[in-house]
């Protein structure tokens, strides 16, 4: 039997005292791990890097001489390499930044100086352990920016002129999903005649920031959404962290229309994930029906899979991104084994089919 060699990991940050902290959670929780060295800021971590050729980077943001932003550009230029992030919870707008620079996930300190408890030593093992399950990011890279050919587009549904939605989108996404979600929404077009509804698994605390920045990136209103929330055309909610999102009201079987409004509740028992993308799209099914569009994106598990499947037994189309494109291809690749999925596309060609909607 083979045994595969150990992760061989560099820890950047500027702090000796985290450096340590990090460098012991990854050696003594697993025999997987090896810290190859360490760094105080972005300068030295890059000749480290070309030196050692590390299998994954663990990266403070805020550091002396070269910032971890820096780093992370003139790095993803030389060799593509993974990095979680490990920054605090005051600098959530810098934590979508850097994804947005190429590092994969990030995991939230409390403070700058840092004695992790249990939840957090957990995280940042089980999340530089991920790294296993990734494709190269120089080929995640170049798929993500190819051509999708051809499209099958649902029909355009007759509906009356207003805020109403032709079409409920709901996708599902994890680890690397912040990312493919901040592209994905550079292509959707302002005119895009549906709604869309996130489940992304993130901490609670980034949520609101996360949905700012996907308004930001986007020609489409996105909003964190509330309890309650009026849904409408051309509009995204995001998940709240921690809670379960639903959509009720939608059109019924004479195809009236009843105001549709979102739900927020706290997960329960039969919730896997939180947030649960299996729930989400099961009540998009169920409002949408033939209207409905589940979108499975990267991501390690199955959440999304079971229900994709209540979408596709409703008439709607369901879309797993490509193994080629997807940071980590459990999600979807669960989706397409199941049978469900009328359309494994890039995540360009993902955002193809969205536009091509309106």
């Amino acid at each position: 039997m083979v045994t595969a060699s150990p992760l061989r990991v560099l820890v950047v940050d500027d702090s000796a005292y985290n450096r340590k902290n990090i460098a012991d959670i990854l050696t003594a929780g697993s025999e997987d791990v090896e810290i190859v060295g360490k760094a105080g800021d972005g300068d030295e971590a890059l000749k480290l890097a070309a030196q050692l050729k590390p299998d994954v980077i663990t990266l403070d943001l805020e550091m002396p001489r070269m910032d971890g932003f820096t780093f992370l550009r003139i790095l993803m230029a030389r060799q593509p390499t993974p990095v979680i992030v490990i920054s605090s919870y005051s600098n959530k707008e810098n934590v979508f930044k850097a994804l947005e620079l190429g590092a994969i996930d990030f995991v939230a300190k409390p403070d700058r100086q840092f004695a992790p408890d249990g939840p957090i030593r957990r995280e940042i093992l089980s999340k530089v352990l991920l790294v296993r399950h990734l494709r190269p990011l120089s080929t995640i890279a170049a798929s993500r920016h190819s051509s999708a050919t051809p499209l099958r587009v649902p029909d355009q549904p007759s509906v009356r002129p207003g805020s109403v939605p032709r079409y409920i989108v709901g996708i599902a996404a994890s680890t690397g999903g912040p990312s493919a979600l901040l592209e994905l929404f550079t292509r959707i077009p302002e005119r895009f005649p549906g709604v869309i509804l996130i489940a992304q698994h993130m901490p609670d605390k980034f949520t609101k920031t996360f949905a700012e920045r996907l308004d930001k990136k986007g020609a489409i209103r996105t909003v964190e959404a509330q309890d309650g929330d009026v849904v409408s055309g051309r509009r995204a909610y995001v998940c709240p962290g921690k809670m379960c999102m639903e959509v009720t009201g939608g059109f019924g079987s004479t195809g009236g229309y009843n105001e549709m409004r979102l739900r927020i509740a706290s997960p329960n028992a039969n919730d896997r994930y939180v947030p649960s993308a299996d729930r989400l799209l099961r009540s998009v099914a169920q409002v949408g029906g033939s209207r409905s569009i589940g979108i499975i994106l990267t991501g390690m598990g199955d959440d999304g899979c079971i229900g994709a499947r209540a979408v596709r037994v409703a008439g709607g189309a369901v879309i797993a991104e490509s193994e080629d494109s997807a940071v980590v291809n459990g999600m979807p690749g669960a989706a397409v084994r199941a049978g469900i999925v009328t359309e494994i596309l890039p995540l360009s060609g993902i955002g193809d089919y969205l536009a091509a909607l309106a």
